[in-house]
């Protein structure tokens, strides 16, 4: 993931001179999706940009992690 991310930075770097202050948060989630699904995902992946318009990211990570009983520490998973 290490690799994906500094060439991601590298890439944008070089691309968009004004993302100079770019940088990537600590971590990462990683998430699989059933190949039935895909489509889904993809749709979601397109409209990203109005879909957090109305639901922020932090609480949907939240609500994805609870229904999928994922455990989590809430006061340290934003550090």
């Amino acid at each position: 993931m290490g690799t994906i991310k500094a060439n991601a930075s590298g890439w944008i770097h070089d691309t968009w001179s004004k993302r100079s202050l770019f940088a990537w948060q600590e971590g990462y989630g990683a998430f699989s999706v059933s190949r039935s699904n895909r489509d889904s995902v993809a749709e979601y992946v397109r409209s990203q940009k109005e879909h957090h318009r109305t639901m922020r990211f932090k609480k949907e990570l939240m609500t994805l992690l609870r229904k999928h009983d994922v455990a989590f520490d809430e006061r340290s998973i934003w550090d």
